[in-house]
């Protein structure tokens, strides 16, 4: 199997794609790891430790400035980085991204799940879909099974989807993207239950294969907190932030389970503490059935 280091050149990567190379870097090896939401909080932090220790990190998100600065960053490091602009809250822009990646990357040592915007209202993307549901969950679905292929031409190639997993929510059935009630708490609980099922499905699905799926709830972390809040849930959001950790506490057990996944199809963290992926919140039969209906929704959306 083709490994996931390469050697060659330090490329420089912005925006889209476009190069720049220092001809007097040592060739290094380096793994590939692709990181969305990776330009604030915990994929910010998990880039930079990535890049400052030799490998590459391929960020995706939405803020160019801010991608760009952690490009610059990675140039004086002994890694590298890319940033590709694209907003995952759109299925077509996640497709295209999906299809920008495994073009410049053949082999991709691992996917770092993370990105999210969340609201205080409800809100529509330009698809028709609730933007929570669409970002937090269908993009992390289509970006995992997509690059299945780069995946599983690395060694030891994992994902792990940063969606706090084992959250005893209900799954609303007849009503996956809030359009009867919508609350920021349970809509945000709700998507990560569907991203368990969504593990549940990929795992059972593709088990056999080298790719290890792990969820990861990184607890009460000082992120960036990205979203459109009332003034009520920014004050408690800015509370929250000064009590809790920093995003770098979360990066040693990322960067364990990267280095060395778990032996299991699917495997789920809180921190470094496993959580039992046996139980009714990981049922096989919800899995299934989130994944017709899954199937069936994405069949109407266009691009």
């Amino acid at each position: 199997m083709q490994s996931g280091r390469d050697v060659g050149p330090k490329a420089h990567v912005y925006g889209h794609g476009g190069s720049a190379y220092d001809d007097d870097w040592d060739a290094h090896l380096m793994k590939t790891y692709v990181i969305t939401g990776g330009t604030d909080g915990i994929g910010a932090a998990l880039a930079r430790a990535l890049f400052s220790r030799g490998d590459r990190a391929v960020i995706v998100g939405t803020n160019p400035r801010k991608g760009e600065l952690l490009v610059a960053e990675a140039a004086s490091a002994p890694g590298s980085a890319a940033f590709i602009k694209a907003d995952l809250s759109l299925v077509s822009n996640t497709r295209r991204t999906v299809d920008k990646l495994t073009e410049e990357h053949p082999a991709i040592d691992g996917v770092v799940l993370c990105a999210r915007f969340i609201r205080s209202h409800r809100s529509v993307t330009a698809e028709g879909l609730e933007s929570n549901f669409a970002l937090f969950y269908l993009s992390r679905l289509l970006l995992g099974y997509g690059l299945l292929g780069p995946l599983e031409k690395a060694d030891r190639p994992v994902i792990v989807n940063v969606a706090g997993p084992g959250h005893d929510m209900p799954v609303a059935w007849d009503d996956l993207q809030s359009t009867r009630q919508y609350d920021l708490v349970r809509a945000m609980f709700m998507t990560g239950r569907l991203n368990d099922l969504l593990g549940v499905t990929f795992a059972e699905r593709h088990g056999e294969g080298p790719v290890r799926y792990v969820l990861f709830h990184p607890g009460t972390t000082a992120t960036s907190y990205a979203g459109e809040f009332d003034p009520a849930t920014a004050a408690y959001l800015r509370r929250q932030r000064m009590m809790a950790k920093p995003a770098t506490d979360v990066v040693p057990p990322l960067l364990r389970l990267l280095d060395d996944p778990p032996t299991a199809p699917l495997t789920a963290f809180n921190l470094s503490t496993e959580l039992n992926v046996h139980s009714e919140l990981f049922s096989a039969k919800d899995a299934a059935r989130l994944s017709r209906l899954t199937d069936e929704l994405l069949a109407r959306v266009a691009g």
